[in-house]
């Protein structure tokens, strides 16, 4: 008898609000093991919001949003912490300590969520380096690297506790087409090396073509989702014009402010 293969993450009915003010509602979507996932939509769509959502930083109005079968927002603070540290984020500006050296950046986790000696901390801060690109930088400041190498440090810290699912705020913002693709191509490497799920906030079409196989439209208008799939799917099929116009970009899209 095969047994039932959940998805990484899922979301069941799921409705973001600030307020009284309706940011979405109606989600409903699942992440399988392996999928690179992209959440897209305009400017002030509510994928941000829903991001925070995702990762634990803003409780939903209503709705499940499961990780392997178990409720995030149902579990207790030990619960969620536990299910946290199966997470990875890459924050859109980097999030990096100004103060500390690249190295100790990627320690933090180590630090907080392992009994790893310092030693033992050492070497991998260093693996992790090797697997970005940034080998040999451990004791430079972030301010002293370029943007791209903030990105790549930065993603070396979302990877530091080998997580489950790796989260991406905006990956290419900021970063020249060239770096940006390059970045890309990291997070397809990082996505076979490491056997993780990657869920990715964007409206770049470059990313959203090279590297997605799943997504979720957000439609700020009507405040929900209105379409999922394989991104060269729904250009090829889809027939509704707000996503039509988004992958082609054939008008300027309309933003919203949430």
């Amino acid at each position: 008898m095969n047994s039932v293969v959940l998805p990484v993450l899922e979301v069941q009915d799921l409705g973001l609000k600030y307020g009284d003010y309706t940011v979405m509602e109606h989600l409903s979507f699942c992440v399988n093991k392996g999928d690179i996932f992209v959440v897209m939509g305009v400017n002030g769509c509510g994928k941000s919001t829903l991001l925070k959502s995702l990762i634990g930083l803003k409780e939903p109005s209503h709705g499940q949003v499961l990780y392997n079968g178990k409720s995030f927002w149902d579990e207790d603070e030990i619960g969620q912490q536990n299910m946290m540290k199966q997470f990875g984020v890459l924050y859109q500006s980097g999030a990096l300590w100004s103060s500390l050296t690249v190295g100790e950046n990627v320690a933090l986790p180590l630090r907080f969520y392992t009994q790893l000696s310092g030693e033992q901390i050492r070497e991998l801060v260093a693996f992790k380096l090797s697997l970005v690109g940034l080998e040999g930088c451990e004791d430079s400041l972030p301010l002293g690297i370029s943007g791209g190498m903030r990105k790549r440090a930065s993603l070396a810290r979302a990877i530091a506790l080998d997580p489950e699912i790796i989260f991406f705020d905006e990956p290419s913002a900021g970063l020249d087409p060239i770096n940006a693709r390059k970045l890309d191509d990291l997070i397809l490497e990082l996505r076979d090396g490491l056997g993780a799920t990657v869920v990715i906030i964007t409206h770049e079409l470059a990313s959203i073509f090279a590297i997605g196989n799943n997504s979720v439209f957000l439609d700020a208008e009507s405040k929900t989702m209105i379409a999922s799939g394989d991104p060269k799917v729904l250009l090829a099929r889809s027939k509704d014009s707000r996503v039509i116009q988004f992958l082609t970009r054939t008008a300027e899209p309309k933003e919203f402010k949430t």
